[in-house]
């Protein structure tokens, strides 16, 4: 009961939200930051396919049995006596809306979902992609692509991707669109990134609130300073995404991650697309929006810009 499965768009703010509810569930204690070893083992991505061959009905049981090379027991890393609740990964939407999810059938869990300005998002995945792990990317056949060398070729191409009718559509309006009807359910928290990006204190109050976790002046302080970039930088090594359930040989478990070592934690910030994208190619994007969220001015504005809805 009360685990959170924290399902945010892609590069809008997920690996923040895991790591601000995991110190928010440890109310800020000296150790929070050693028993957050890494992302994945800690706070884990159960869709994550691992191998080649990999499925969930191959991978559930691995979740409760499997024994890490320093001989410790992966459950313990996730499903630690610490912890209040259990804090789970996802990017699905929600099965009432058309995605996997059922969120009114499971009110006992609590979902965080977060979007971002789509401009922001597009601009984010573009060195996301060359940040993965060279042997990672050889698993999936090249995927995700590395950059071309040239930024104005990268942009132009992510945008097509993820614009309307596009590969990866629904990265971005697929999932906006999905949870936005849900905003109001109780065991929902629809957050925008802008807005936490304005008021990181506010969020993590939100977030405690939404979790039932009191924090006291002196553990919500350590939390948000924990929370900002500067400390995230210094731990951004447990970011990287251990997947110890992998069997191709092409990966190795015991030294490498999906990522290349610390390169997941950046300073995001708002509008940061501005200094890729030409005036065109923002016209592009507006004309989508209003296209996709337009029937809604409130959902068209809302992603645009946060607030409150």
């Amino acid at each position: 009961p009360n685990d959170v499965i924290v399902s945010t768009g892609v590069k809008s703010g997920t690996n923040w939200m895991l790591y601000c509810s995991h110190q928010i569930r440890m109310k800020g204690a000296a150790d929070a930051d050693e028993l957050f070893e890494d992302v994945n083992l800690v706070t884990p991505w159960m869709d994550l396919v691992q191998s080649r061959d990999g499925s969930w009905a191959k991978q559930k049981d691995r979740y409760n049995d499997t024994v890490l090379p320093d001989g410790s027991l992966l459950k313990d890393k996730w499903d630690s006596d610490r912890f209040p609740f259990r804090v789970f990964k996802s990017h699905y939407g929600p099965k009432e809306t058309g995605g996997v999810i059922s969120i009114t059938d499971n009110p006992q869990l609590k979902f965080v979902a977060m979007t971002r300005y789509g401009l922001d998002v597009v601009n984010s995945i573009v060195p996301f992609f060359n940040n993965h792990n060279e042997n990672f990317r050889k698993m999936w056949g090249g995927f995700p692509p590395a950059s071309s060398g040239d930024i104005t070729i990268d942009a132009e191409q992510h945008l097509t991707d993820l614009l309307p009718g596009g590969t990866l559509a629904h990265l971005y309006f697929s999932y906006v669109k999905s949870w936005w009807p849900l905003r109001n359910e109780p065991n929902v928290l629809l957050m925008h990134y802008a807005d936490a990006i304005k008021d990181l204190k506010g969020t993590v109050k939100k977030m405690a609130n939404f979790y039932d976790v009191k924090l006291s002046k002196s553990e919500l302080d350590t939390v948000v300073e924990r929370c900002g970039f500067p400390h995230m930088k210094t731990i951004a090594h447990k970011f990287d995404y251990k997947m110890p359930f992998n069997n191709d040989a092409v990966f190795d478990n015991e030294n490498d991650t999906i990522m290349k070592r610390g390169s997941l934690i950046y300073k995001g910030g708002l509008g940061t697309h501005k200094a890729t994208f030409t005036e065109e190619q923002i016209q592009r994007w507006s004309k989508a929006e209003e296209e996709e969220f337009g029937a809604d001015s409130e959902l068209l504005q809302w992603a645009r810009n946060g607030g409150g809805f």
